[in-house]
């Protein structure tokens, strides 16, 4: 990852409306986001579940002061008409925003896996460089939720329903779906509900 700060956002939307929300996306959302100061690179990704059209979108920060800077604050306070449009079909919206913790391995995986995960919950370092020591795993990155910053209520945050949130976030990255997953099986991550994989389906910067 690029940065010191990341922003991660989760949401759903239904297949007949996910050309729109696409097309949004690639064609005006995220470089729109990427204009703003202290905004690096994005990732887009989309979780590999049958039936399900949920979207993960990583924004790579070269710092958590970017969340609530004024540049990004003014554009959250005049979302476009494609995003007043777009705001209030996500369903099952998460978002957070903070620091990177550790990193470990290098490179970008097209497959990932993304656990949202309670405070007492983030693992030390060590288990970061255990999961990039399996095969085809090229990165692990922990990452820590900035509430107070994350939480500051803008005009784009009314338009929606719900948001929830997270306190951690641990991204670990892979060549392929089995890797990812015998990675997460060996570091005991899969012992409660089999973790969420998301494939990428788009970058910019």
């Amino acid at each position: 990852m690029q940065g010191n700060g990341f922003l991660a956002i989760w949401s759903d939307v239904s297949s007949a409306q996910e050309t729109d929300y696409l097309h949004w996306l690639t064609r005006e959302h995220t470089e729109e986001r990427l204009g703003v100061q202290g905004f690096i690179a994005v990732r887009v990704f989309k979780a590999l579940l049958d039936g399900v059209h949920r979207f993960l979108i990583v924004y790579e920060l070269e710092s958590e002061a970017a969340l609530a800077g004024q540049p990004y604050l003014d554009r959250l306070n005049a979302p476009t008409p494609w995003s007043q449009r777009i705001m209030p079909i996500l369903g099952n919206f998460a978002r957070g925003g903070g620091r990177r913790i550790a990193s470990a391995g290098s490179g970008r995986g097209g497959i990932v896996a993304a656990l949202r995960l309670a405070a007492q919950d983030l693992p030390g370092e060590d288990l970061l460089h255990a999961l990039v020591a399996g095969d085809r795993i090229v990165a692990a990155h922990l990452l820590r939720t900035d509430q107070a910053r994350t939480g500051i209520k803008t005009g784009e945050k009314g338009l929606r329903a719900n948001d929830g949130s997270f306190d951690g976030l641990l991204l670990v990255e892979g060549l392929d779906q089995a890797a990812v997953r015998a990675a997460l099986t060996a570091a005991g991550l899969d012992r409660h509900a089999p973790p969420q994989l998301y494939a990428q389906v788009f970058a910019l910067g």
